[in-house]
């Protein structure tokens, strides 16, 4: 059967749709985590996997906005002391990538390495916005331990009270 050239979409079609960057598109095509078709020299994706997952991209999920709130609070570390932040986090990716050389993170860490090598401009950028790639890095945070744990408890509770008030 012919799939009728609607099916599918070019990457930066696609991109508008899902609310990222055409080449996040391109990232999703090469992990496998969207189909696609290529041509000689493009790919297409096909339409229903990419509304089926800007359906799901379209409000931050629970769990991903508690990690957001948890981010501000490093970003606000970052903000107040960069050199150490930005320090901490790449004695951090070091030890991950010795952990996942040849995983699927290994992907997101090198992402994070070259966030860290922008500087904290777009380290912050990344630890605040809502953009569906920045919340997939995140998942893969470098920063664990810039939080001191009362820090953590208090970010949590805030949220959690927050975030009841949205269910309610």
């Amino acid at each position: 059967m012919r799939r009728h050239s609607s099916d599918f979409l070019t990457t930066g079609e696609a991109a508008r749709l899902i609310g990222c960057t055409r080449q996040h598109v391109v990232d999703l095509c090469d992990r496998g985590a969207l189909r696609c078709k290529r041509t000689p020299i493009h790919r297409r994706v096909y339409r229903s996997d990419v509304e089926s997952l800007a359906r799901r991209r379209s409000g931050m999920r629970r769990e991903e906005l508690r990690s957001l709130w948890l981010n501000r609070a490093v970003a606000a570390h970052l903000a107040r002391d960069p050199v150490a932040v930005l320090a901490h986090a790449r004695k951090n990716l070091e030890r991950f990538e010795q952990i996942h050389t040849g995983s699927g993170v290994a992907y997101w860490l090198r992402r994070w390495r070259d966030l860290l090598d922008q500087g904290p401009e777009a380290v912050m950028e990344t630890l605040t916005s809502t953009t569906p790639d920045a919340a997939d890095l995140r998942q893969n945070s470098p920063f664990p331990g810039v939080l001191s744990d009362a820090e953590r408890q208090q970010t949590l509770e805030a949220f959690s009270k927050y975030s009841s008030r949205l269910v309610a």
